[in-house]
Formats: structure tokens, C-alpha cells, sequence
């Protein structure tokens, strides 16, 4: 793809302040994307992360806005829109993790989880959805998960999530296709984050071990599939979940 084949086009990225959401961040601005780092609570990290696309020559906004409330989604796309530019991309990345088996897993962790990872990216796309249609422009990615594929014990909740952003994407995509709007989802295996991270090792070994490629990917390798779905490059690429799992789900 070209160098900066997204140059001027405005990507609001939820939850961009780190792991997955910083390197999608980074990676948009390398492509010429005018980057909305969009965060809860981690101001100082949202603003590291677009200071790194500035240094790079890029140029990035750090923006907060609580998602998980359809007051809030709509506050964050408003302020985005008047004070930025028109949104031509966005990431629906914000997400959260409760895990627990079922029977120990409470109501609060379950509404949070889904609120955050499924209601949240609803919201938002409901929001960008009517300046998006009066443009007849836009795409959208939603990150899912393989979990969200092939679900995991413990993870109901999160899981739950995760497959309900399948078929919000592919709704969407049928909903907004006809405007020239693209909805795709990218479903990550287990990447090297914080979360990954603090995995026991001998679950680390399993999922290694479960995976063909023999690594567990890097955000960048994330990063790199949303840069192509939100390109010209996809332009008749619209409703698929690509998966980014190193052949986990095979």
C-alpha cells in the first residue's frame, strides 16, 4: 500500500491509548490518517501515544470520552466532528476483561464486559453512522476476538461480547453498504499485551503450542490488518471478520 494512502482522512480509535488500540494509533498516522486517541482515564498514555505520531510527522489528537454510554459515544463523535474534522474512519477497539467461570461470575463483571466491548461499540457507531451516511463515505472496523469465534472457558461474559460484534459488523455492513460505508471486524488470537502478559506460563505454552505459526502476535500485526480494511485497498471488502491468530483458529 501506499505510504500515506489515508493522508488527511480523520480515524477515531477507541481505547487508543494502549496495547492494540496504540499501535492501530500509530500505525493510521503512519498512513497519513489525522488520529483521535480516544481514552477513559489514561491521559498521560494517550498523550505518549500521540506524541509518537507527531515525532513520526503525523498528526494526532488525544480526546477523552466514555463510550459505554450511548450519552457519552454521542458527546465523543460531536466533539470529534466539530473540532477535528468529519470522521472517514473508526475504531471500535475500547474493550475490557472480567474473567471468571460462570457460577462465580457476578452481574456486575458480565454488564460491564458487555456494556464496554459490545454496547460501547454500538453506541459509537450509531453515532458516527448519520454524518457517515450524509457523506455516503466511511469505514468502520470493530475488533472482536478469536474467543469471540471459538469461545473459552471462563471468558463467557467476554466471549459473549466478542461474538455480538460479529453480528453487529455484519448487520451494519448490510445497513450501511448502500451509502458506500464498509463494517469490518478483526478477530485478534492471543497477542503480546499487558493482558498476555500475565498469563501463568504453562497457558502461554498451551496457546504457543495451539498455534501454527508458534508466536503470539504483536499489536503491530493488528495494527496492519485495520490499516488495510480502512484503505482503498479494501474497497470491496465489506461484513468479513478477518482473523489475525497466527492460524489459532484453524
Amino acid at each position: 500500500m501506499p505510504d500515506r494512502e489515508l493522508d488527511g482522512r480523520v480515524a477515531l480509535v477507541t481505547g487508543g491509548s494502549r496495547g492494540i488500540g496504540a499501535a492501530v494509533c500509530a500505525e493510521l498516522g503512519a498512513a497519513g490518517a489525522e488520529v483521535v486517541v480516544n481514552y477513559v482515564s489514561s491521559a498521560e498514555a494517550a498523550e505518549a501515544v500521540c506524541a509518537g505520531i507527531r515525532s513520526a510527522g503525523g498528526t494526532a489528537t488525544a480526546v477523552a470520552g466514555d463510550i459505554s454510554t450511548p450519552e457519552g459515544a454521542s458527546a465523543l463523535v460531536s466533539h470529534v466532528e466539530s473540532e477535528v474534522g468529519p470522521i472517514a474512519i473508526l475504531v471500535c477497539n475500547a474493550g475490557v476483561t472480567r474473567d471468571n467461570l460462570i457460577m462465580k461470575l457476578s452481574d456486575e463483571d458480565w454488564r460491564t464486559v458487555v456494556d464496554t466491548n459490545l454496547g460501547g461499540a454500538f453506541f459509537t457507531c450509531r453515532a458516527v453512522a448519520r454524518p457517515m451516511l450524509k457523506r455516503r463515505a466511511g469505514a468502520i472496523v470493530t475488533m472482536s476476538s478469536v474467543v469471540g469465534v471459538h469461545g473459552n472457558a471462563g471468558q463467557t461474559n467476554y466471549a459473549a461480547s466478542k461474538a455480538g460484534l460479529i453480528g453487529l459488523t455484519k448487520a451494519l455492513a448490510k445497513e450501511l453498504g448502500g451509502r458506500g460505508i464498509r463494517v469490518n471486524a478483526i478477530a485478534p488470537g492471543y497477542i503480546s499485551t499487558e493482558l498476555t502478559d500475565a498469563l501463568p506460563e504453562a497457558a502461554r505454552e498451551a496457546i504457543l503450542g495451539q498455534t501454527p505459526l508458534g508466536r503470539l502476535g504483536d499489536p503491530a500485526d493488528v495494527a496492519r490488518a485495520v490499516r488495510f480494511l480502512v484503505s482503498d485497498a479494501a474497497a470491496f471488502v465489506t461484513g468479513d471478520v478477518l482473523a489475525v491468530d497466527g492460524g489459532l483458529g484453524i
